[in-house]
């Protein structure tokens, strides 16, 4: 089979791989759509002696050329041995969590095995992901697919999307609520449709005007460029002077992180979810003495995953609107430099 190698340098190669067969324990899926996120391009920028997607990410190291796409969905094509029919039936529409830790502990056995402190392998970072025609990982990793969905929106679900929803859970968002989104690419977007069919005010920013115009669309009562104009003092002036209850910073800016932080009114919430960076706060004025709750959110638990696709079938969110680009494998240059600009929503990879 084929697969999408990240070089570095803003460069990667689609390279031939063997076929994979499932061991003990492991099913294979053949891909139908494999989504490009955000943290995909960390990996595609870093300098070619870095250390692969894996190091990029700080998840560490790989032995060898690691296939691309960490938002898989397609069907179940093979089964290990250990793995019953009831289990992974062949044919079923599944996405993956993308996440292998020890099975045992704690964190495994609720769903959050990318917790785990014995290690973990992240398909499509440290272990061979969705960017190819087809994916080996355990059975237990399978995410079931709602009938409801595409295999595109099933790719959505399987990283952007559900880090999104995992991020609104953990701030406990509800229709009471503003919400201020920075960033509006596909998981700040994600945020901002979610959001607005909780029923909460959502207010979106970002620099690119499309995707300011994208966020309107997905529900935005209010889009703003933070680059206009003091976008701290802008919220503020939104929300009677208060601040918002609730900002999500989608972006990984330093800048939009400590701004997240600073427009939430007395007793907020500000959560992170964006990869890699830092961010410089003033403890006693940003923090302490306005009771703010600062939150990390990494992705979503398998059973997140699961709660999020029902979510949008059951509700009928348009989640197809998230996809603005569809791509063939062999385009996987031409897709990575469109989406490098970050001026699109949501590109996937079809088969």
């Amino acid at each position: 089979m084929r697969g999408v190698v990240f070089l570095g340098d803003r460069e990667l190669e689609i390279r031939n791989f063997p076929d994979p067969a499932p061991g003990p324990g492991e099913v294979v899926i053949e891909m139908k759509a494999s989504g490009m996120c955000g943290s995909d391009l960390h990996a595609y920028r870093a300098p070619r002696a870095g250390g692969g997607m894996g190091a990029a990410l700080g998840l560490g190291g790989s032995g060898g050329p690691v296939i691309a796409g960490h938002e898989p969905c397609g069907v179940i094509v093979a089964r290990g041995a250990g793995v019953s029919e009831a289990e992974a039936p062949i044919g079923q529409r599944v996405m993956n969590h993308h996440y292998e830790g020890c099975g045992r502990c704690a964190h495994c056995r609720v769903g959050w095995s990318q917790l785990c402190r014995a290690g973990i392998t992240v398909y499509g970072v440290t272990g061979h992901g969705g960017h190819a025609q087809y994916l080996k990982a355990p059975a237990r990793t399978m995410v079931p697919l709602p009938d409801e969905l595409s295999f595109e929106e099933g790719a959505a679900v399987s990283c952007g999307t559900g880090t999104a929803y995992g991020a609104l859970h953990r701030m406990r968002l509800s229709g009471e609520h503003t919400l201020a989104v920075f960033g509006q690419g596909p998981v700040g977007l994600s945020a901002t449709l979610l959001a607005a069919a909780m029923g909460a005010r959502v207010i979106a920013l970002d620099v690119s005007a499309e995707r300011r115009a994208l966020a309107k669309d997905f529900g935005a009562e209010t889009v703003l460029d933070p680059r206009a104009a003091d976008p701290v003092q802008a919220l503020r002036d939104l929300s009677g002077g208060e601040g918002v209850d609730l900002a999500l910073d989608c972006s990984a800016a330093p800048e939009a992180r400590a701004a997240a932080v600073r427009c939430v009114r007395t007793w907020g919430t500000a959560c992170f979810v964006g990869e890699g960076g830092d961010v410089r706060l003033e403890v006693s004025p940003d923090l302490l003495r306005r009771q703010v709750t600062l939150i990390g959110s990494w992705t979503f638990s398998s059973l997140g995953q699961m709660q999020c696709a029902r979510f949008i079938a059951e509700r009928g969110i348009p989640l197809a609107k998230l996809i603005t680009e569809r791509w063939k494998l062999d385009q996987a240059t031409e897709a990575y430099r469109l989406f490098d600009r970050q001026t699109t929503g949501k590109g996937v990879f079809v088969f």
